[in-house]
């Protein structure tokens, strides 16, 4: 039997703990087939893929190869692809396999198209019939091509991670240049309105976004500011409107970070288009209060560039949900 994984252990994230409550229920199936002639292959099968969970949820190594751990996401999808094996030879060998249909294919269908082989052919099985081993065979191919499935949609959600975390980093070093910029040399980027004065068409009046009448270090932080308070009016209906989800990987702290900081960025190029006149007529910016409205509107502009990574993380995120539970539990 596979060796238990310390009951005391902390888990760290949600992944973890149903990894871990999977594996006991696994191991409770294990129990009821010790008695079944004809599924000594299957247990042993099992008992090993549920070894490899076991090592994948104790596993601990060194600061840097945890890091590397982490960005490869090797661990949660090998105690993922290990569970779903377990599972799936638990499955097949199970003597009330007939009983269990039912529930298997409502649930592969939600992963397998209508057209599938594997899926048509699991549809053909009669519930009233004993099992023999071809059904066996059909039951356990249809049941791995619906966990791999979303095993590799794993792989899916993981590369978006990590592009959204590579972005983060770029938009904060950019972010983080044009401030050093602006404090270094604070008329390169002049973030400033240029008002008409009462009276006299012929004058203008330049507000800056600090409120000076010239360009200086801080407007740029300042404009950074602003924009990120605008972007995270976004960033807060994103986490309000997300349904919790058990997938290792959570994308939707990433996709606010990156609205944070391309509000930020967007708000310092906005700023400085309507400095050099773009929006002449358009806009009504008679003081530095309007000005840093419009920094916080065009913070808050990132969401239409940003409501397409979201949808597109959406669909990612809805694919990857695990197959649920019930499939091995049923009875």
């Amino acid at each position: 039997m596979a060796t238990r994984v310390d009951s005391n252990q902390a888990r760290a994230s949600d992944w973890q703990l149903t990894v871990e409550s999977r594996a006991r229920r696994v191991r409770a199936e294990l129990l009821d087939l010790a008695e079944v002639p004809g599924t000594e292959q299957e247990r042993r099968a099992a008992a090993d893929a549920l070894d490899i969970v076991d090592q994948a949820l104790t596993c601990k190594e060194r600061w840097f190869r945890a890091i590397a751990a982490w960005w490869s996401g090797w661990h949660i999808e090998r105690a993922w692809r290990a569970l779903h094996e377990a599972e799936v030879c638990v499955i097949a060998a199970h003597p009330d396999l007939t009983s269990r249909l039912p529930g298997l294919r409502q649930r592969i269908a939600s992963y397998l198209h209508e057209d599938d082989l594997r899926r048509v052919a699991l549809d053909t099985l009669q519930p009233s019939q004993p099992p023999s081993r071809g059904d066996k065979a059909v039951v356990y191919d249809a049941m791995r091509a619906a966990f791999d499935a979303t095993d590799d949609v794993h792989s899916s959600a993981r590369a978006l991670r990590n592009k959204l975390i590579a972005a983060a980093l770029i938009l904060f070093t950019v972010n983080t240049v044009l401030g050093i910029l602006g404090f270094v040399r604070p008329g390169f980027m002049p973030l400033c309105a240029h008002l008409p004065q009462l009276g006299e068409a012929s004058n203008v009046l330049t507000v800056c976004a600090s409120g000076g009448k010239s360009p200086a270090p801080p407007d740029i932080w300042l404009v950074q500011v602003i924009g990120a308070f605008g972007a995270i009016i976004a960033a807060v209906i994103l986490l309000v409107r997300r349904r919790p989800s058990l997938s290792p990987y959570v994308l939707v702290g990433y996709q606010a970070l990156i609205k944070v900081l391309l509000g930020a960025a967007l708000a310092v190029v906005g700023v400085l288009a309507l400095s050099a006149g773009v929006a002449q007529g358009l806009t009504c910016i008679t003081s530095q209060s309007a000005l840093l409205l419009w920094a916080a509107v065009l913070g808050y502009s990132q969401q239409v560039g940003t409501r397409l990574l979201d949808n597109y993380a959406d669909r990612v995120m809805d694919q990857v949900r695990p197959l649920p539970e019930a499939t091995i539990a049923a009875r």
